[in-house]
């Protein structure tokens, strides 16, 4: 069984596969300060609610975005699981052409969702990712990585509207029924949901008038759904394209996996 762990900025999503086939997933908190045996023990948790032993993993491969935790992580499955994980990095093998000024620069995570979208959809698309930072990654017709964009996200910008205006307090992201609202808090999600809105679907047209072609717009991340209802340019919500993603890049990979664990 394969374990694929993508960890972002606020959360980190795991899931379990059999084949092709994902089993199980969970999603927790992103959290600097928790140790590789934190962690071990909370996916041992997780693992036994579901009736799954940590034996029963033959495969790890993981993605992040943030940096210090890939140590502890290693050291996790090491030490839990007796398997030195597959990184998504440098010198991974993607299958895809990374048509960009400096190829290191690209975050696992865009790679990861471009991979995993290609496999699924096919191309020319746009992969929107609406998490921490909203992404925007272009990818052409043969699979080749063209770049795209990073916007601050819907969680950081209404953090810093909480923080930086004293009057205003924090709100749940929940849509209103209208744009003109009659109350402080339903104002706020008002310009924050509809403000994201406007932002990726000017982004996405103004990508497919530069492309001169037409191209699928496919949403991931933990509030692309709610996004998408409102917008008209995404056209399919995948909420584990980046699983789907990591499990192509092992099985891209997976004799050097083989080969890094001793096996």
């Amino acid at each position: 069984m394969l374990l694929v762990f993508d960890i972002g900025n606020s959360n980190i999503v795991l899931g379990t596969y059999e084949g092709k086939r994902l089993m199980r997933h969970w999603r927790i908190s992103t959290d600097r300060q928790k140790t590789g045996d934190e962690y071990g023990m909370l996916i041992n948790n997780l693992f036994r609610y579901q009736g799954i032993r940590m034996s029963d993993i033959d495969a790890i491969i993981i993605s992040s975005v943030v940096p210090p935790l890939v140590v502890p992580l290693v050291k996790m499955c090491e030490r839990y699981f007796h398997i030195h994980p597959l990184i998504v990095g440098p010198g991974i093998k993607t299958g895809i052409k990374l048509k960009y000024e400096n190829p290191r620069e690209i975050g696992a995570d865009r790679i990861v969702n471009s991979v995993g979208a290609y496999e699924q959809f096919g191309g020319p698309l746009i992969v929107v990712d609406i998490g921490t930072a909203t992404t925007f990654d272009v990818v052409a017709d043969n699979g080749d990585y063209l770049g795209g964009v990073i916007a601050p996200g819907i969680g950081i910008s209404t953090e810093a509207l909480f923080q930086r205006a004293a009057q205003l307090p924090r709100v749940a992201l929940v849509t209103p029924k209208t744009v003109i609202c009659r109350n402080t808090v339903s104002a706020m999600q008002a310009g924050i949901i509809f403000g994201f809105v406007g932002q990726i679907d000017e982004i996405v047209r103004r990508i497919k008038a530069e492309m001169g072609v037409s191209l699928r717009v496919i949403a991931t991340g933990g509030l692309a759904r709610m996004i998408s209802r409102e917008s008209k340019t995404i056209e399919k919500v995948d909420n584990f394209l980046t699983l789907t993603g990591l499990r192509v890049l092992y099985e891209r990979n997976m004799a050097d996996a083989k080969r890094i664990a001793g096996k």
